[in-house]
């Protein structure tokens, strides 16, 4: 395990002060070094993430062909226009043969390469579930932390529990188009429980007017009045839900996503969609949702560092495998079970 103790080894404290100096190239490498799970990557997050958590996280996720990479490109280049310096990653399928990103989403926003103010990095999702790489959570972490105004994300196409987005993002932003289907699909996928804001993208093609009202008929349905207010997108918390109840705590209304039309290759609506995020980001912060989120964010950033150094530990030790290898040899015996096996070396491991 990569115990967080002592300084950084040369070449990582000469990259960490590159880091700091806001050279581009730093960024790329430092992303490298967590991605691909390198020695010290973990040693160097630290020393990293010493500062908070600053830049505006937005995600943008949906199915695929909803034109999620020509809206965000649209946005990015208008907040360009408005000298914000934006961090994007682009999270692709998987290639079957070399195991990295396919870059569709980065040949989609081959406009904004050019712009000096821009860092794009596609990552590759390496048959993770969930919309998101392993380590994108991460890689977000690193882009907020180098000084960018925005962090924009992209998710691979969606589906039914692919919805990390919610655990990585501020505000997220579900795409959807004419042909995605009516709302009662839209919920079977969860992605109503996930929004903030949704986009009828696409909305110049037939069936997007009744896209939209489908939708903001579904949000109406989606919630009884105790949780008309509480946003579900973290999952519940029934302790306070009922402080709310209660009257312990109030911090104004709740959020209610609206559902807004577009048209990604003219630009209609995109204006809108961005006053819409801007209003999000007020609401976040005068509620004080945000550092809600963000705690909750921090919660699982810990649970997933303990479950990959658990697993890292549990399958590097020499002991622990002999111990897998004897039970196996009992299990088939009918003296243990899958069970008994799994405990034993969780005792071990604790031990």
């Amino acid at each position: 395990m990569n115990a967080v103790t002592g300084p950084l080894e040369s070449a990582l404290a000469e990259l960490l002060e590159r880091f700091h100096a806001a050279e581009a190239v730093a960024l790329g490498r430092a992303i490298s070094l967590v991605e691909n799970e390198r020695p010290g990557f973990e040693d160097f997050l630290h020393e990293v993430l010493r500062v908070g958590p600053s830049a505006a996280r937005i995600g943008f996720t949906g199915p695929p062909g909803a034109g999620k990479s020509s809206l965000l490109s649209v946005v990015a280049t208008i907040w360009r226009t408005r000298n914000e310096q934006l961090g994007v990653v682009a999270v692709d399928p998987t290639s079957p043969y070399s195991g990295g990103a396919l870059l569709g989403d980065r040949i989609r926003m081959s406009d904004l390469a050019t712009d000096p103010g821009i860092f794009i990095r596609s990552m590759a999702t390496r048959g993770s579930l969930g919309g998101l790489a392993t380590t994108t959570k991460e890689v977000i972490d690193l882009m907020d932390a180098f000084g960018f105004d925005r962090v924009l994300v992209e998710t691979v196409g969606v589906g039914q529990t692919q919805i990390e987005i919610t655990a990585a993002a501020d505000t997220v932003i579900v795409v959807l188009v004419p042909e995605s289907g009516d709302a009662i699909q839209a919920m079977k996928a969860g992605l109503m429980e996930i929004a903030d804001i949704f986009v009828v993208n696409k909305a110049d093609r037939p069936g997007a007017d009744r896209l939209v009202k489908d939708l903001r008929q579904g949000l109406h349905l989606r919630v009884g009045t105790v949780l008309e207010s509480e946003p579900v997108y973290h999952g519940l918390d029934l302790d306070r839900i009922r402080r709310k109840e209660s009257g312990e705590e109030f911090k104004g209304p709740g959020w209610s996503p609206p559902v807004l039309s577009t048209v990604a290759q003219s630009g209609e609506g995109v204006e809108h969609l961005m006053d819409m995020i801007e209003a999000h980001r007020s609401w976040l912060e005068e509620s004080g949702e945000l550092e809600e989120r963000r705690r909750a964010r921090g919660k699982v950033r810990i649970q997933d560092v303990v479950d990959r150094e658990l697993r890292r530990t549990a399958w590097h030790s020499d002991a622990l495998l002999a111990v897998l290898d004897q039970g196996l040899d009992r299990i088939q015996k009918g003296k243990d079970t899958p069970y008994s096996v799994a405990w034993d070396i969780v005792n071990r491991l604790l031990r």
